[in-house]
Formats: structure tokens, sequence, C-alpha cells
């Protein structure tokens, strides 16, 4: 039984819509919540939160139109990372992506001038659409890792404010630049060899560049995908965890090592094709609403 003492954000909600909230709701409310709260804007909702929702762990939804029940905050410093960008509130995640980042920062510190990661943004505390930025990261299993070593482990809270990652690319994500080590490639190689990761996302320079220098397996090639920006952090992408059945994956990537489909990215960079003068112009993006995400994604703006 869901029982969930509604929130001031709920509260508002509620009385901007004429009703009148009860002191606590069970299951059988939550039809006419998710009723009143349908048309409401997702973004203003979940980021209104600054705490995770006191429920078990379960991400609901897609990437891109979710949330996230019972959230993880990353230890803002631990022996092998840091989080960055403290006053985004942007680091919460599902516990297996906690457990991620932290392994991979310690295979991270094991190598030359890395003494592990700086952990950009994961989700916020429940989830849901970002009131700035990123489309995805709204079920707890993304995660953006900084390209800039962690040499530093002792950054204040106001120095991982002011300091900024650096960038990997040359002639617009065709190359990489001088920024470029073996060190990024060994450990998005680990990132990217561990089970329970889906995709990773880097600008196509990269991505060529790793297939060219990889001499051993490449399997794990195949989890690199080419995307534009990321240049500055790469993007990891976790796989639901086993058992969470509201949750939806993405498509897995085709077969092979994706490292042709990289290079067509390159070569359209550095020869772009004319543009096509009877394409429509792309439709804007629409505001998500409450009643865009699942039914489940009420219970967790209520939840306190």
């Amino acid at each position: 039984m869901i029982r969930t003492i509604l929130g001031l954000t709920l509260v508002l909600s509620l009385a901007a819509c004429g009703e009148r909230p009860a002191p606590e709701t069970t299951e059988a409310d939550l039809p006419r919540i998710t009723g009143v709260l349908s048309t409401r804007s997702a973004k203003q909702l979940f980021g209104a939160h600054d705490n995770g929702s006191p429920q078990s762990s379960a991400p609901y939804g897609s990437y891109a139109k979710g949330c996230l029940a019972g959230a993880e905050q990353l230890p803002e410093t631990g022996p092998t990372w840091q989080a960055m960008r403290l006053s985004r509130n942007r680091n919460w995640a599902h516990p297996e992506l906690i457990d991620f980042v932290q392994d991979l920062s310690r295979q991270a510190s094991r190598q030359p001038g890395w003494n592990g990661l700086y952990v950009g943004d994961m989700s916020q505390p429940r989830g849901g659409p970002m009131l700035t930025g990123h489309r995805s990261h709204q079920i707890g299993l993304d995660a953006d890792i900084w390209m800039r070593p962690a040499d530093n482990l002792s950054l204040s809270r106001g120095q991982r404010e002011n300091i900024s990652s650096i960038s990997l690319r040359r002639s617009n994500g065709a190359f990489t630049n001088d920024n470029w080590t073996p060190q990024h490639h060994e450990i998005l190689k680990a990132a990217a060899s561990d089970p329970r990761v889906a995709r990773i996302f880097v600008f196509p320079g990269a991505k060529v560049r790793m297939c060219n220098d990889e001499t051993g397996d490449r399997a794990w090639l195949r989890k690199i995908r080419p995307w534009w920006g990321h240049h500055y952090h790469f993007h990891v992408r976790l796989a639901c965890p086993d058992g969470a059945r509201g949750c939806v994956n993405q498509t897995p990537p085709p077969p092979g090592d994706g490292c042709g489909q990289a290079q067509e990215w390159v070569n359209n960079i550095l020869n772009p094709p004319p543009p096509d003068p009877n394409a429509p112009p792309p439709e804007p993006r629409r505001e998500l609403t409450m009643g865009d995400l699942p039914a489940q994604c009420a219970t967790v703006i209520a939840a306190q």
C-alpha cells in the first residue's frame, strides 16, 4: 500500500484545479491525483524537489520521458571522485548508476595523471524533465563524466562551480585534439566493457580515433556511439536494471563495432551534404506535461 503525504507542489497543483487535497493519499486516490496533474508542467514539478522520494528505487519510463523513485545521492566527494556543479543538485541517480560511477572512478584512478573522475550531471532528486539542459537524464541511469583528468580531488564547492572541463575535439568534432590521451581511451574502454552499460555518447572524431587505435578486442566499441557535442564530457547510459518492470530500454546499437558509421559522421562533418530545399522546417518541441510521463510519476512527485 502506498501511503504518502502530499507536498506543497501537489497541494498547489490541486488548489489551482479547484481541488481540496486530503492530508494523506492512498492507492485509491492516485487516479484522481494523476488526472489533476496531467496538464501540469513536468519540469516545473520535478525541478521543485530538493530530495529524493521515500520509495523503493525504481526508474519509470524512458530516458527522455520518465522519472525516478527512491533516488540515491552520489556523495559530493569520495576517494576517487568528486561531483561537480553542486549548485545544480543533479548528483542523484538509481543505485545501480551510483555503484557504476564509483567502480569506474576506481579504475580511472589507476591511469597515469588521473586520481579518479570528475562527475557532471546525473539526474534531479526525483528524475523527470529538467528545468534547463538535458532532454534525457530522467530516470537516473545517465551520467556525464568530464574529459578533464581528475588530478585534484580536494576542490571546494566554489572551485567546482568555476572550474571547467576540457574539450577534446578538433575540426568541429571530426578529429581529436592534443588533449586526447591513451588514458581517455582506456577509461572509455573500461566504461563500455561494463555489462551494465547500454551505450556511451562521444563526439564522432573520438569514436574514429578509438577505432583506429584499438589493437585488441573490439566488441566494446559497439557501445561507443557518435553524437553531437560530447567533447567536454562523455555520456554513459546504463541499461534498465534487472527487475525494473516500469523501465523502458533504448533499442540496442546495431551489430558490429560501429566504426563505419562513425566514419560516415566524420565524412559528413568534413563534407556536409547540401541542404534539402524541400525539407519541412523542424517542429518546435512541446514541453512535457505530467500526462506525458508514466502514471507512477505522480506518486514520485507526491511522496514525502
